[in-house]
């Protein structure tokens, strides 16, 4: 037992958590750590906002499988956090965000910065900490990785005052911790496989939905697997983009708003869907009422208040996925065969549909278009390459158009749909992931919103490259008035302001902006080989929309196709 500052002892746990990086801002009320962080060997990157220090912990944590670690100091600090700690928990990424409080006598008296940040992310976080004596920081700071990383993971926030992280004082730091009332379920009931086997192996057309709890898991192969042994065609939800390689001949890509339109139509015919770490969410599946009405659902979910929550279920496989999985392929019999005739009936369908879609969506006859610059950034990319989005048509342009061969190496802000995400979460990906080239397929409304962030990415020596499909509109808003306002466009013009080439410049980053295909092609190629943070600036049409489209409140079966 050691006797040090609470400050000192929280960068000892942290180091003792293994932690490579972290992502903050200092302020007053967090000083004491980060003079601790002087002395210690994590390598701290300073953002521009707190808010990006959260999207880069977040993106840390999606590729690293690990939670990722930002400060903040008070009051506006914590407050400009809450957004990146809401993206996270709406997608169930790990991190952990350690804020200074004003001193334990200051707390309730309205003191400089001060905030309630517990009572402010309570809705948001999976628990909150807050320590009134400096030996308690080094369980919690256990406590709080575990709890972060384990079962459906999600942030935890520890809210640490000043005077505790002063106070000196004697320290234990516990090897192994239990948290009272805390029991993420890890095995499933093998019954409930055995129900979801038995209704699976006697589905004539069934499909597999595959979700983001596919990522968190890992369970790539396990998927795969069982798609193959059966002969199942793969739609994902738009979280689970890249759980499956989506050049399979048994992959049909996202579902949903802005999902392909052969899987939302084949998941409409099908007679069975295996969700698997899927929570069914109005984007993905359109009216609740309408989706899978009739047919047999079968639910893998490490989350129990997610079965029945959007969607009845006739089969509930609570636990791991990919346990789950490897013990559903078990039970299938080793002789056990498809029917080879209505199988290939099913998959014969999928490939009518694939080619009747591919001639019939609309397209645009410009040079560059989203849809042929997104494709170009495929060929050109590494299968291993890691991309992540900006929120907006930018997004479901990269859901539609670009396809994620190396599972895992895709995500985006799909439950919060946060604008200004993307670029920060890249820096993060690319600190976990530094020996592979990293892009942000972004569009300007919501790059601007932390293109700050090119500071970081430059001094600190994380170079991203930015995919910035330029349409000078808050594009996403454009076409919903376009569609659903007869076109009275209200507040969404960004006209030329700034210019983004310029502007990367005068952060220290190279800058591309093209006019042809030729023009693109060297622009990536470049990019892809350059060792500094690169902005690709696309001039695209301000009226090229995002198609196929299912508008809010209607059901798959109602997809605009633009034709």
């Amino acid at each position: 037992m050691s006797e040090m500052s609470g400050a000192a002892a929280l960068m000892t746990a942290l180091e003792k958590e293994k932690v490579e990086y972290i992502f903050g801002l200092p302020g007053g009320a967090n000083l004491p750590i980060y003079d601790a962080l002087v002395d210690s060997k994590i390598r701290h990157i300073l953002v521009r906002h707190e808010q990006s220090a959260a999207h880069m912990a977040d993106g840390y944590a999606r590729i690293k499988r690990k939670a990722g670690v930002c400060f903040a100091t008070s009051g506006p600090g914590a407050t400009n956090l809450v957004t990146g700690i809401a993206t996270a928990y709406a997608d169930s990424s790990p991190i952990i965000a350690v804020t200074g409080q004003v001193a334990l006598p200051m707390i309730g008296k309205d003191a400089f910065q001060e905030t309630d940040i517990i009572g402010v992310t309570n809705p948001c976080t999976k628990y909150a900490f807050q320590p009134r004596h400096a030996s308690e920081i080094p369980e919690m700071v256990k406590k709080s990785f575990y709890i972060a990383e384990s079962g459906r993971p999600g942030p935890v926030l520890l809210d640490i005052p000043k005077d505790v992280q002063q106070q000196v004082t004697k320290m234990e730091f516990p090897d192994y911790i239990k948290v009272r009332g805390y029991n993420p379920v890890v095995d499933a009931d093998l019954s409930e496989i055995n129900k979801a086997c038995e209704m699976l192996l006697k589905a004539e057309k069934p499909i597999i939905m595959a979700g983001g709890g596919v990522i968190l898991s890992g369970a790539f192969p396990e998927l795969q697997a069982l798609a193959e042994l059966l002969s199942i065609p793969v739609v994902t939800t738009f979280k689970g983009k890249g759980a499956f390689p989506e050049n399979h001949q048994l992959a049909l890509g996202p579902i949903g708003m802005h999902g392909h339109a052969e899987a939302n139509k084949m998941v409409l015919e099908a007679d069975c869907i295996v969700a698997i770490g899927a929570r069914f969410s109005d984007r993905t599946v359109g009216r609740f009422d309408e989706f899978g009405k009739d047919i047999n659902v079968i639910h893998f979910d490490v989350d129990p208040a997610e079965i029945g929550k959007n969607k009845s279920v006739n089969a509930a496989v609570i636990g791991d996925v990919k346990s789950s999985l490897r013990s559903l392929i078990k039970l299938i019999p080793k002789n056990f065969r498809t029917n080879e005739e209505i199988s290939k009936l099913w998959l014969a369908r999928k490939r009518e549909l694939v080619n009747y879609y591919e001639d019939s969506i609309k397209d645009y006859s410009r040079e560059i278009t989203a849809k042929k610059a997104l494709k170009k950034l495929r060929e050109l990319l590494p299968a291993e390459g890691i991309v992540t989005t900006e929120v907006g048509q930018c997004q479901m342009w990269a859901s539609l158009h670009f396809d994620v061969i190396s599972p895992g190496t895709f995500f985006s802000s799909t439950g919060l749909g946060t604008m200004g995400f993307g670029f920060p979460a890249s820096i993060g990906a690319k600190a976990a992931r530094n020996d592979v080239p990293v892009v942000d397929i972004a569009g300007d409304g919501s790059f601007s919103m932390t293109e700050n962030s090119l500071a970081v990415s430059v001094l600190e020596d994380l170079p991203v490259i930015v995919f910035l499909l330029n349409n000078q509109m808050l594009g996403m808003v454009a076409q919903w008035q376009r569609t659903f306002y007869n076109r009275r466009y209200s507040g969404v013009h960004q006209k030329n302001c700034p210019d983004y080439c310029k502007l990367a410049e005068s952060y220290g980053a190279q800058a591309f902006r093209v006019s042809s295909m030729d023009e693109l092609d060297k622009a990536i190629k470049n990019s892809i080989k350059s060792d500094v943070a690169t902005v690709i600036d696309i001039p695209i049409d301000p009226d090229e929309d995002v198609y196929p489209f299912v508008a809010p409140g209607t059901g798959l079966k109602d997809m605009i196709i633009g034709a």
